[in-house]
């Protein structure tokens, strides 16, 4: 009994055993399988969770690439400044922390607290409170010494010039993305390549170690044709007319006319882009006027229309036009000449008095088709490529969209709308010899020179000469005489004065321009300005936007040393005649029914008249005294040699400029000299 008493106990035991060495091995199998899925099967995973939880991935911001100017001069910096983060996990009180952060960092308390909550909601023990705090909130922040808080080193646009080339530099948004101007332009060059930095932290979500993933790429820097120089001075010059004239706003533009390179744009009003717009500032203050705001040339237009003509007419600076009493009937509106009328005048005259009619007349001749063919050619109703953001095309309608009137209209600066831009390309075809530039203002991305656009031909050199001539002649002669005349230097330009169309009819306040280069022989800059809203006779081309011609193409000449082409001991041509205001030609816009061409009686008389007077004797409305002497000699075409020897013939003192074949002279041909008085021929090979 005991034997299998002890049996059964032997065998229960061995059961127990049995079944705690199967839960043991149970245990063991499940240890070893939990281990190898931790450590081999699903290591890589954890190792994933784990860093998750220790470490941060923290953006490091690229900086931008500086822009300069042609000389090496910062316009546009990146300088580093101070960041703010916190790790909410370690706040013992979030309704404080966010007060304490809101009132030191000027940031909204309610929505900051938000943010605290639910990053600790999450865990997540990072949170960017503020990027690129002021000197005076990383001051007073770091003097709290919160050990939550963190801080990191990041990059802030500045500039140093202030408002020098606001409207050309631009502006960037708060995440340093391009806003405006070259900096949004280039916003891809310019912004570079952002880079990334893991932050190790501790089980209570302290930052303890860190490394870089990829370091930051500085973007690209930028190097301008602007002349932060000349640029200032246009801005200068400009700022004062535009407040003396009382205008809405104002644009000054200097260019190379050889490469299209421009040397100064200048915008009037203008902002600081280191600060917020200011309450009242004004609604023209952040456009960048040159080149996104069309406007009607008006007078500026008929260098245009007489190029056209010496190219498709036999008309010559000294052919009669005969613009009749100073009134000319046109379907739907009339023609009204200042001072009554000019009678029968010169080519040149037309544009040195600026005649409305005799623009038209030589208009006529021109026609519909060249005449748009040649407003094509100067670059007119297409965008110039400059490189800055918003540019306007203008307005060139093609001809079957033209009017009855439109060829007379646009034949002296009407119905048809340029750029500041667009019109100092037009003049640098004259400057330059005949060709089309495209405007260029960036000069160089980092150290590669940005190309060139081939010109394009556009205008025969013969043809470019004569205009030269003039040109010099509104100067000297004309509109431009009292205003755009510099001491020492030959200069030659064009007046414009246009009525500004507003709320469906024209008003009496004026977009004045003047467009000119200087010196005339060898043309180093073409410098156009144009002021809105002027008034009066004050406010016209002449009165207004030369003077800044003036001042800027002085300065332009003393800073960069360039030699006067005008002895101070020659007068070359008469002084102007002084008096009053030169008075512009206001042309009055207006549409009809009929061909300008075909059914207008009066325009048919007066270019009737033109033709039966082309052989009369052409006066001479310049003021002077009465000739005593010889009539002017025609020099063109000669060598110097021959020049020379014919004016010593004649006894007439004659000044050489350039070499080659005589292409041009002042006082013209066939006019009558007044005693003492010297001949300045141009030649050009």
């Amino acid at each position: 009994m005991n034997g299998l008493r002890d049996r059964v106990s032997g065998a229960a035991a061995a059961n127990r055993l049995t079944f705690v060495a199967a839960v043991l091995l149970l245990w063991g199998v499940w240890i070893v399988w939990t281990l190898f899925s931790i450590q081999i099967r699903h290591h890589t995973d954890y190792v994933l969770q784990a860093r998750k939880q220790q470490e941060e991935d923290v953006s490091l911001q690229a900086p931008r690439g500086s822009i300069y100017d042609r000389n090496g001069q910062p316009l546009a910096i990146s300088v580093p400044v101070e960041s703010v983060s916190v790790n909410p996990m370690r706040m013992s009180n979030l309704r404080v922390a966010s007060e304490v952060l809101a009132n030191m960092l000027h940031l909204d308390q309610t929505a900051l607290y938000g943010r605290l909550t639910q990053a600790r909601k999450n865990r997540r023990g990072f949170m960017w409170v503020k990027h690129r705090l002021d000197p005076f909130e990383t001051e007073h922040l770091k003097g709290l010494n919160l050990e939550w808080a963190s801080f990191h080193t990041e990059s802030q646009r500045h500039y140093p010039k202030l408002q020098t080339a606001a409207h050309v530099i631009g502006t960037v948004y708060k995440e340093e993305e391009g806003a405006a101007g070259i900096e949004k332009a280039f916003d891809t060059s310019l912004r570079g390549h952002n880079g990334s930095q893991k932050v190790v932290m501790d089980v209570k979500r302290r930052g303890i170690a860190s490394h870089i993933d990829s370091a930051p790429m500085v973007g690209t820097a930028l190097t301008l044709t602007i002349d932060e120089r000349l640029q200032y001075i246009a801005e200068k010059e400009l700022k004062a007319q535009v407040e003396l004239k009382h205008a809405r706003y104002g644009t000054a533009i200097v260019m190379d006319p050889y490469n299209g390179e421009i040397m100064a744009l200048a915008n009037f009003p203008t902002y600081d882009p280191n600060k917020p717009p200011p309450p009242g500032e004004s609604k023209w203050a952040r456009f960048n006027l040159g080149v996104s705001v069309p406007f009607e040339p008006g007078s500026i237009y008929k260098v245009v229309t007489l190029s056209a003509a010496l190219e498709t007419t036999n008309l010559t600076p000294e052919s009669p036009i005969a613009t009749g009493n100073g009134t000319l009937s046109l379907p739907g509106r009339i023609v009204h000449e200042a001072h009554g009328g000019y009678g029968t005048i010169t080519m040149q005259q037309v544009l040195e008095k600026s005649s409305n009619i005799g623009a038209i007349l030589i208009g006529a001749r021109v026609g519909r088709e060249k005449m748009y063919e040649y407003s094509r050619r100067f670059g007119f109703g297409e965008k110039t490529g400059v490189g800055l953001p918003a540019e306007s095309r203008g307005l060139l309608r093609t001809l079957d969209k033209w009017g009855t009137t439109s060829l007379a209209s646009i034949s002296m600066g009407q119905e048809i709308s340029t750029t500041s831009v667009q019109l100092a390309r037009a003049c640098s075809v004259i400057a330059n010899g005949g060709l089309l530039v495209k405007p260029k203002i960036v000069l160089k991305r980092g150290d590669i020179t940005e190309p060139t656009q081939t010109p394009v031909r556009v205008l025969k050199p013969e043809t470019v000469m004569t205009m030269r001539m003039m040109m010099e002649g509104v100067v000297l002669r004309g509109t431009g005489r009292l205003t755009a005349r510099l001491d020492g230097y030959t200069s030659a330009g064009k007046t414009g004065t246009a009525q500004i169309f507003e709320n469906g009819h024209y008003t009496h306040l004026y977009n004045a321009s003047f467009m000119g280069f200087v010196p005339v022989t060898n043309p180093r800059f073409v410098i156009v300005v144009t002021l809105n809203g002027t008034e009066g006779n004050s406010g016209m081309g002449g009165a207004a936007a030369a003077p800044v011609f003036k001042s800027i193409a002085t300065e332009a000449m003393r800073l960069l040393d360039i030699p006067k082409d005008i002895p101070e001991d020659v007068v070359a041509v008469r002084k102007p005649v002084l008096g009053g205001p030169v008075e512009e030609n206001l042309p009055i816009a207006g549409l009809s029914e009929r061909s300008i061409m075909e059914d207008d009686p009066s325009l048919r008389e007066l270019l009737a008249a033109q033709e039966a007077e082309a052989a009369l004797p052409v006066d001479d409305s310049i003021p002077a005294v009465p000739a005593k002497g010889p009539r002017v000699p025609d020099f063109r075409g000669k060598s110097v040699r021959n020049v020379v020897e014919l004016a010593s013939a004649e006894g007439i003192a004659v000044t050489i400029q350039g070499s080659g074949v005589a292409r041009a002279q002042v006082p013209a041909a066939g006019r009558p000299m007044n005693r003492g008085e010297k001949i300045r021929v141009v030649f050009a090979r």
